[in-house]
């Protein structure tokens, strides 16, 4: 039987993980990433503990010293699986993560499509098991990046995970563009993603929303021209808005302080 595309999706996202992680050496796991506190290593912890929970196994009764940058309840226990973690060997996170993956996608292999098209909590509401995987795979492939830029390994900036993560953060430009924003009604906004796993995406504003247009009008208000990981990196909240402007990261065509602001209100993921 083939595998349900959600469920390969996060199966080539976590081996990716895995092949990046088997090159480091002790230096490469202790290096800061462009989550405020967190290392490499924990970038991994982090991966692996709601993985845990959904095998049905019992995560750990742990409380951090310091919670204070916490801002709701999943960070809270993302932040306890990550601290619990913190005094571990490298290698033991990382069997860990093969180990509790591994049980994962044979446990999503085994449900078949009643059990993926169920209904099931989200990060971002009430939804189904094949959303959550989804959500899952995306997630893992952001830590995957920010693991990446941390130990100088870039890659995997292209093909199916890279695309769909591409695709969850256009998901997310009208509200930039409309709400954060503010772009006015008649506004245009284009997106020009370059790269293998970028794409074209078109927002319009009337009557005071932001909709994705069809097609991209051939002069709109403003075109802004990036690669790929700038994009996510932008709107996933990694990256200083106005340091990327200044490095020159973003191409602005057009109306040059709607362009700005929409860069400054990109981030929709912290």
């Amino acid at each position: 039987m083939a595998r349900d595309p959600a469920v390969e999706l996060l199966a080539t996202e976590w081996a990716s993980i895995a092949e990046l992680c088997r090159t480091f050496g002790p230096e490469d796991w202790q290096r800061p990433t462009d989550c405020p506190g967190w290392t490499v290593q924990d970038q991994l912890s982090h991966l692996v503990g709601p993985e845990v929970g959904f095998l049905g196994r019992e995560r750990p009764a742990h409380t951090p010293a310091d919670t204070s940058h916490v801002k709701n309840p999943i960070g809270q226990a993302n932040e306890a699986d990550v601290d619990y973690r913190r005094s571990w060997p490298p290698e033991k996170v990382l069997a860990e993560f093969e180990e509790v993956t591994a049980a994962r996608i044979a446990q999503l292999d085994a449900l078949g499509e009643e059990g993926l098209a169920a209904e099931s909590w989200t990060p971002t509401g009430p939804g189904t098991v094949r959303d959550l995987l989804a959500i899952r795979a995306f997630d893992a492939w952001v830590h995957e990046q920010d693991m990446r830029r941390a130990t100088g390994r870039p890659g995997h900036l292209e093909g199916p995970v890279a695309e769909h993560s591409v695709g969850r953060c256009a998901l997310a430009m009208p509200f930039v563009v409309g709400k954060k924003a503010g772009a006015p009604d008649g506004a245009t906004v284009v997106f020009a993603v370059e790269g293998d796993a970028g794409r074209t995406i078109a927002i319009g504003v009337e009557g005071g929303r932001a909709r994705p247009l069809d097609e991209a009008p051939d002069e709109p208000t403003v075109r802004l021209t990036m690669d790929v990981e700038t994009f996510t990196c932008l709107g996933n909240g990694r990256w200083d808005p106005d340091a990327t402007l200044a490095e020159g990261r973003v191409r602005i065509d057009g109306d040059g302080a709607l362009g700005e602001a929409v860069v400054r209100a990109m981030a929709f993921m912290i």
